[in-house]
């Protein structure tokens, strides 16, 4: 079981966090999610959004759930990257690497992970208007 956890700043770039299956061959399945900042918010235009993640809680939260997660679906492994700062319309602003050895668990999972995230974890997101 792996779990890595990374809260950076601003937006996360295309390079981290790609790394094809286990080289071992132990993987089935590895799913990427990347979370973008979508150009509309209840119909307004935005610029971005700006995350604020209440530190060392909010890393030592994320471990905590994707321990739960991983040894609840029996993953191989979980790495999750989340932003800080401002992340412009189009910038990537969560990645999350599911690992297993079958797609129903690595599914599952980083759904569960996502959905609990969003809910419990003490990262939060303000609107950046942009200016008509």
């Amino acid at each position: 079981m792996s779990v890595e956890i990374h809260i950076v700043e601003g937006p996360i770039g295309a390079e981290i966090g790609r790394a094809p299956a286990t080289a071992d061959g132990t993987a089935g399945a590895v799913l990427v999610f990347d979370g973008a900042v979508r150009a509309l918010e209840d119909g307004k235009r935005l610029r971005g959004l700006e995350y604020e993640a209440y530190e060392p809680m909010a890393s030592r939260e994320l471990k905590r759930l994707a321990e739960e997660v991983v040894a609840k679906h029996g993953l191989i492994g979980l790495a999750c990257w989340h932003s800080r700062g401002l992340v412009r319309v189009g910038g990537c602003s969560m990645r999350v690497v599911v690992r297993s050895g079958h797609r129903a668990a690595a599914l599952a999972g980083m759904g569960e992970f996502i959905d609990r995230l969003k809910r419990d974890v003490p990262v939060w997101k303000r609107a950046v208007w942009a200016a008509d």
